[in-house]
């Protein structure tokens, strides 16, 4: 799944929640829960670099994108300024 249909989707969740939808969940929890998320999966990468498999690695980089993105939702932020934050940098 691209970064981007993977933000559509949790902008469709913000906008058209559900009971069932955890990424709903998140957002009715409001932002300092979503912050709550980035840091815990931020220190499980943290944990997973130094004494992990590869696998658990890429499972927790996969959580703390997935998060990130829920808090860029919640802002009305676009990965897309991310992105091009990343090339403004690279010149």
């Amino acid at each position: 799944m691209q970064i981007r249909e993977l933000y559509q989707i949790i902008c469709d969740r913000r906008d058209n929640p559900t009971a069932k939808s955890y990424t709903a969940s998140l957002f009715t929890k409001g932002e300092d829960e979503i912050l709550k998320k980035v840091g815990e999966e931020a220190v499980e990468v943290v944990l997973a670099g130094k004494a992990q498999s590869d696998e658990r690695l890429i499972e927790e980089v996969a959580d703390l994108t997935y998060h990130t993105l829920v808090l860029l939702a919640s802002r009305g932020i676009d990965p897309a300024s991310v992105a091009a934050e990343l090339e403004r940098r690279h010149k």
